[in-house]
Protein backbone atom coordinates (compact mmCIF):
# COMPACT_ATOMS: atom_id res chain seq x y z
CA UNK A 1 0.00 0.00 0.00
CA UNK A 2 1.43 3.29 -0.63
CA UNK A 3 1.83 6.25 1.85
CA UNK A 4 -1.16 8.38 0.38
CA UNK A 5 -4.06 5.17 1.07
CA UNK A 6 -2.33 4.97 4.19
CA UNK A 7 -2.60 8.73 5.42
CA UNK A 8 -6.46 9.10 3.89
CA UNK A 9 -7.58 5.97 5.85
CA UNK A 10 -6.12 7.22 8.88
CA UNK A 11 -7.54 10.98 8.30
CA UNK A 12 -10.79 9.38 8.14
CA UNK A 13 -10.93 7.55 10.85
CA UNK A 14 -9.59 10.94 12.74
CA UNK A 15 -12.60 12.58 11.28
CA UNK A 16 -14.90 9.97 12.75
CA UNK A 17 -13.84 9.68 16.12
CA UNK A 18 -13.81 13.34 15.93
CA UNK A 19 -17.11 13.68 14.72
CA UNK A 20 -18.51 10.74 17.47
CA UNK A 21 -16.90 12.80 19.86
CA UNK A 22 -19.05 15.50 19.07
CA UNK A 23 -22.21 13.51 18.54
CA UNK A 24 -22.14 11.84 21.72
CA UNK A 25 -21.44 15.81 23.76
CA UNK A 26 -24.40 16.99 21.61
CA UNK A 27 -26.54 14.13 22.91
CA UNK A 28 -25.28 14.68 26.41
CA UNK A 29 -26.23 18.31 26.23
CA UNK A 30 -29.84 17.10 24.81
CA UNK A 31 -30.46 14.65 27.38
CA UNK A 32 -29.73 17.35 30.01
CA UNK A 33 -32.68 19.88 28.38
CA UNK A 34 -34.43 17.35 28.26
CA UNK A 35 -34.51 16.54 31.90
CA UNK A 36 -34.63 19.98 32.50
CA UNK A 37 -37.83 20.16 30.58
CA UNK A 38 -39.39 16.78 31.91
CA UNK A 39 -38.77 18.93 35.11
CA UNK A 40 -40.83 22.37 34.15
CA UNK A 41 -43.60 20.35 32.74
CA UNK A 42 -43.60 18.97 36.36
CA UNK A 43 -43.78 22.38 37.68
CA UNK A 44 -46.15 23.66 35.36
CA UNK A 45 -48.58 20.50 36.36
CA UNK A 46 -48.05 21.68 39.90
CA UNK A 47 -48.97 25.56 39.31
CA UNK A 48 -52.05 24.31 37.59
CA UNK A 49 -53.35 22.20 40.11
CA UNK A 50 -52.54 25.07 42.77
CA UNK A 51 -54.18 27.37 40.14
CA UNK A 52 -57.91 25.28 40.04
CA UNK A 53 -58.30 25.67 43.70
CA UNK A 54 -57.84 29.50 44.06
CA UNK A 55 -59.96 30.54 40.15
CA UNK A 56 -63.52 30.45 41.58
CA UNK A 57 -62.23 33.26 44.46
CA UNK A 58 -59.97 35.37 41.97
CA UNK A 59 -63.26 35.14 39.75
CA UNK A 60 -64.95 36.62 42.89
CA UNK A 61 -62.91 38.93 43.88
CA UNK A 62 -62.50 40.49 39.81
CA UNK A 63 -66.43 40.83 40.33
CA UNK A 64 -66.25 42.46 43.52
CA UNK A 65 -63.52 44.56 41.95
CA UNK A 66 -66.17 45.72 39.32
CA UNK A 67 -68.81 46.67 41.87
CA UNK A 68 -66.16 48.73 43.89
CA UNK A 69 -64.46 50.65 40.77
CA UNK A 70 -68.37 51.07 39.88
CA UNK A 71 -69.03 53.13 43.32
CA UNK A 72 -66.14 55.20 42.97
CA UNK A 73 -67.64 57.98 41.57
CA UNK A 74 -70.52 57.81 43.92
CA UNK A 75 -67.97 57.83 46.80
CA UNK A 76 -66.05 60.80 44.83
CA UNK A 77 -68.89 62.78 44.66
CA UNK A 78 -70.22 62.62 48.04
CA UNK A 79 -66.55 63.07 49.56
CA UNK A 80 -66.88 66.59 47.67
CA UNK A 81 -69.54 67.02 49.13
CA UNK A 82 -68.36 66.72 52.94
CA UNK A 83 -65.21 68.61 52.20
CA UNK A 84 -67.56 71.35 50.91
CA UNK A 85 -69.63 71.19 53.70
CA UNK A 86 -66.87 70.95 56.24
CA UNK A 87 -64.29 73.38 54.62
CA UNK A 88 -63.66 76.85 56.17
CA UNK A 89 -65.44 79.65 54.61
CA UNK A 90 -62.80 81.52 52.22
CA UNK A 91 -60.84 85.11 53.56
CA UNK A 92 -61.20 88.10 51.68
CA UNK A 93 -57.94 88.51 50.20
CA UNK A 94 -55.26 91.36 51.99
CA UNK A 95 -54.68 92.81 48.41
CA UNK A 96 -58.57 93.95 47.50
CA UNK A 97 -58.63 90.89 44.40
CA UNK A 98 -61.42 88.77 44.29
CA UNK A 99 -61.14 85.56 45.71
CA UNK A 100 -62.62 83.51 42.98
CA UNK A 101 -61.55 80.10 42.23
CA UNK A 102 -59.51 79.45 39.46
CA UNK A 103 -61.27 76.70 38.02
CA UNK A 104 -64.63 75.47 38.57
CA UNK A 105 -65.57 71.91 40.29
CA UNK A 106 -64.15 68.54 38.85
CA UNK A 107 -67.05 66.85 36.91
CA UNK A 108 -66.24 63.42 37.01
CA UNK A 109 -67.94 61.31 34.08
CA UNK A 110 -67.61 57.76 35.41
CA UNK A 111 -70.76 58.41 37.04
CA UNK A 112 -72.25 58.37 33.65
CA UNK A 113 -70.41 55.48 32.60
CA UNK A 114 -72.18 53.39 35.25
CA UNK A 115 -75.70 54.82 35.19
CA UNK A 116 -75.70 57.09 37.93
CA UNK A 117 -77.63 60.65 37.79
CA UNK A 118 -76.23 62.76 40.56
CA UNK A 119 -78.73 65.40 41.66
CA UNK A 120 -78.66 69.00 40.65
CA UNK A 121 -77.32 71.55 43.37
Amino acid sequence: MSLLVVLTVALITLLIAVLAIYLFWVGVLLKRVADNLDDCCESVQTIEGHAELIIPGIEHINRSGGIVAGALPLLYGHAERIQAKLAPAPQAPANGGSAARASSRRRSRLAEAVGFEPPNQ
